[in-house]
């Protein structure tokens, strides 16, 4: 039940149509409307606001058109059981009928129905009396058969809803947990863990609060964007602890230490704030709204992170361990990627840079081009299908509240009903349904209308996956099949002789009149038409005055997406075309078709989008590192990797089969965002170090072992979240924790084992004062 003009259905189990079943769902609709709540509800008289398989089988027995209720009784009881068989089968011939009464299984044509379907629409949002009369009347005439009674409007909405608490007790937990071990290793302190948790806990608050203040939470910015918060906000955790451990000097108050090393990081994280707002913003051009909501919550974390993690998280800090050492507590620490194991694995990226720093850039190069090359060769859809009625496996094993029980739910359960079954009064004009074949030109000819003819064929061998198929009969809707079905339903009428001299034939046998093909005089037969059925021609034929510039063929297709829908319905075109001759102009529109073209504009959207984030990463790192460091050129190089993580990450997604989709835009620019974090804190490290007089070599091993552990920890909490998301059933929340968790693996060793050596051919190029310091190091054999 709902708003004028939408249904509500009823759903019963049965086996066949009999006469007692039937007459058993005419008694139910009498019982209703008399019904007060539901006779004051209802949207227009019983006859038409209330629709039953009953009066389509009256309808056939008595060969009038809406028996009233007593007829409909007097009529089906008195017939045999073999008569009522038939008049079903009459009934349900045609597919319309048959898919809004009867579920999808239904074979056009038989008496074997696994259900009925009754359809009341009422004025608005009905009563709960309403409800509990059609549940009260259906107990009341049949206690043995099945039967369920809901409002069919906002179910797929509800359960939208029902999405994101089931996903985030699936993977919040997990991603906690793994939050604790990673961390609870990398700085082997409790209270350090708990600062940092605190700081996380506090950036998820602002994010959650900001976008429900601006209406931006939904399922997927419900999960995606806090899963983006926290390794975000890892990541400043990392750098503020491990510099802080590393700026503390013996005898070194807390507050002092840790105001140098805030103060020393604090120039990174704001350019790796202004870094990924500007590679997030140009998807505010998306045109997907989802797309432009994401992309405000994205830059909502990004800026909640910086500021709780240069003011909150830094005073925790102090406060805690200025407590623990008023008890006598030492909190002085070594930072991660100082200790002797991971040194020499960071620090040996240093020596590669000296030795052989140009065939490392070469290798990189190499690898890179591939992954251009396999951008071209990326599958491209324009979303990624998930059943969210099935039972996913083992998700939904899983102990207490973490079960994924999504399946099971009340909304699920009603929607999978509806999924049965056609919807109710379908729409010619909507892409999702029906395919649209427009036929341009010369359309008033026989050679059109022989066209037409194939049209049905083609749908009737089409994918079935992709058209709907009721037991080899496809309901084509076409001028052809409207005259045929009115010359048939009319065999003495004038219109009827009409059709038969237009296809050479003179008969009034209804059967045969189904099958004819006008082979002359069709635009008269066209005036006819309008003549005698103006607003069924008018829905499918486009008449100018005189003239017939235009039809289409609507085609009822399944519901999804995928390229097979595209390639079914160009089939179809092509076929037309071919039987309608080269004056016949035919274009195929439809969800299928549109989903074809759109995908064209996502690739172009991607690369618009690398193009101005990675222009606008590069224009904003020369301009503050030529401010900050006295060098546009060092800005450039800390922005080249990024280019390199953007090749290798679309190679990645070409070997795993990822798709390129409406969400791959978004994640391009989160690759750019969280990909240029890695490369400012090395860059940043290094230029610092320089600056206070160190040599080339000592500065790029002090930001690859100092810097790099922190990157290192970063890198393995934040891969490790995204990569919890591969556990949630839908497989847009899959792809883009695969390709995340990509980014910030490939982001992470492109900045410590890449960017050294580019680094060092700045200092060699670009840097003369470095040469002579250069060329000792590469005599010294400190590596």
């Amino acid at each position: 039940m709902s708003s004028t003009g939408r249904t509500s259905p009823r759903h019963s189990r049965t086996s066949r149509p009999t006469t007692s079943r039937i007459e058993r769902r005419r008694e139910y609709q009498q019982q209703i409307t008399n019904e007060p709540a539901v006779r004051e509800a209802l949207a227009g008289a019983p006859g038409t606001a209330i629709r039953t398989a009953a009066a389509a089988v009256a309808e056939r027995l008595t060969g009038e058109a809406d028996p009233d209720l007593e007829t409909q009784r007097a009529v089906i009881s008195e017939a045999s059981p073999e008569t009522v068989a038939g008049a079903v089968e009459a009934a349900f011939e045609d597919g319309q009928l048959s898919g809004e009464l009867l579920p999808t299984s239904y074979e056009p044509g038989t008496a074997d129905a696994t259900g009925f379907r009754l359809l009341v629409t009422v004025e608005g949002t009905p009563e709960p009396a309403v409800a509990d009369a059609l549940t009260g009347g259906a107990d009341d005439v049949d206690e043995r058969t099945p039967v369920t009674v809901f409002t069919a409007e906002g179910l797929t909405d509800e359960l939208n809803g029902q999405v994101l608490p089931e996903l985030a007790w699936l993977v919040v937990p997990l991603v906690l947990f793994v939050l604790a071990v990673v961390l609870g290793f990398a700085y082997r302190d409790l209270t350090d863990v708990l600062v940092s948790f605190t700081g996380v806990i506090v950036t998820l608050l602002w994010a959650f609060g900001l976008m429900g203040w601006l209406g931006l939470l939904n399922q997927q910015t419900g999960l995606v964007v806090p899963i983006l918060a926290i390794a975000l906000s890892i990541d400043f955790s990392f750098h503020v602890f491990m510099r802080y451990r590393e700026r503390r000097a013996p005898g070194d108050g807390v507050r002092a230490a840790l105001r140098r090393s805030t103060a020393a990081v604090f120039v990174a994280f704001l350019l790796v704030t202004l870094t990924a707002v500007i590679s997030f913003l140009p998807n505010l051009t998306n045109p997907v709204g989802l797309i432009r909501d994401l992309t405000v919550a994205f830059v909502l974390a990004v800026v909640s992170a910086l500021i709780v993690f240069t003011t909150l998280v830094p005073a925790l800090k102090v406060s805690a361990d200025g407590l623990w050492e008023r008890f006598g507590f030492d909190r002085t620490a070594t930072a991660l990627g100082k200790g002797s194991y991971l040194s020499a694995v960071l620090g040996g990226s240093v020596a590669a840079a000296r030795r052989a720093g140009l065939v490392v850039i070469a290798v990189a190069l190499v690898v890179s081009a591939a992954g251009g090359v396999a951008f071209a060769d990326i599958d491209r859809q324009q979303f990624q299908e998930s059943d969210l009625l099935s039972d996913p496996g083992w998700q939904s094993e899983l102990p207490g509240p973490m079960a994924y029980e999504l399946h099971e739910t009340e909304t699920a359960q009603r929607l999978s009903f509806t999924d049965g079954f056609r919807p109710a009064g379908s729409d010619p004009d909507n892409t999702f349904e029906f395919t649209q074949i427009l036929l341009r030109d010369s359309v008033a000819t026989p050679e059109t209308m022989r066209a037409l003819a194939t049209a049905e064929e083609a749908a009737a061998t089409a994918d079935p996956t992709v058209v709907v198929n009721r037991g080899g009969t496809v309901d084509v809707r076409s001028p052809l099949t409207a005259m045929r079905a009115l010359a048939a339903e009319n065999p003495d009428s004038g219109f009827a002789e009409t059709f038969a001299a237009a296809a050479g034939a003179e008969t009034t046998d209804p059967a045969e009149l189904r099958t004819l093909v006008p082979q002359q005089n069709v635009p008269r037969l066209l005036d006819a038409f309008f003549a005698a059925a103006p607003e069924q021609a008018d829905r499918l034929i486009e008449r100018d005055g005189d003239e017939y510039p235009s039809l289409r063929v609507l085609v009822p297709v399944q519901g999804g997406f995928g390229d097979d829908r595209a390639a079914s319905m160009y089939d179809i075109e092509a076929a037309i075309a071919d039987a309608g001759g080269p004056d016949l102009s035919v274009t195929a529109v439809g969800s299928g078709t549109l989903n074809d073209a759109f995908l064209d504009e996502i690739v172009d959207g991607i690369v618009t989008t690398m193009l101005l984030a990675l222009a606008g990463v590069f224009a904003a790192l020369a301009v503050v590192y030529r401010g900050t460091y006295g060098s546009a050129t060092l800005g450039a190089v800390t922005a080249v990797p990024i280019v390199l993580v953007l090749a290798l990450v679309f190679l990645g997604m070409y070997a795993l089969g990822e798709p390129l989709t409406a969400n791959t835009a978004l994640i391009v620019s989160i690759a750019i965002g969280l990909g240029i974090d890695y490369n400012i804190h090395v860059s940043d490290r290094f230029a610092t170090e320089l600056e206070r007089g160190t040599e080339v070599v000592p500065a790029l091993r002090e930001a690859t072992t100092g810097t790099g552990g922190a990157l290192l920890g970063s890198a393995v909490t934040s891969t490790g979240a995204f990569s919890l998301l591969v556990i949630a059933p839908l497989a847009t929340f899959q792809s883009i924790g695969t390709i995340l968790a990509l980014t910030l693996a490939v982001s992470f060793l492109l900045s410590v084992f890449v960017l050294p050596s580019l680094l060092y051919q700045w200092a060699r190029i670009v840097r003369p004062t470095a040469e002579r310091s250069l060329a000792e190091a590469s005599e010294s054999p400190t590596d």
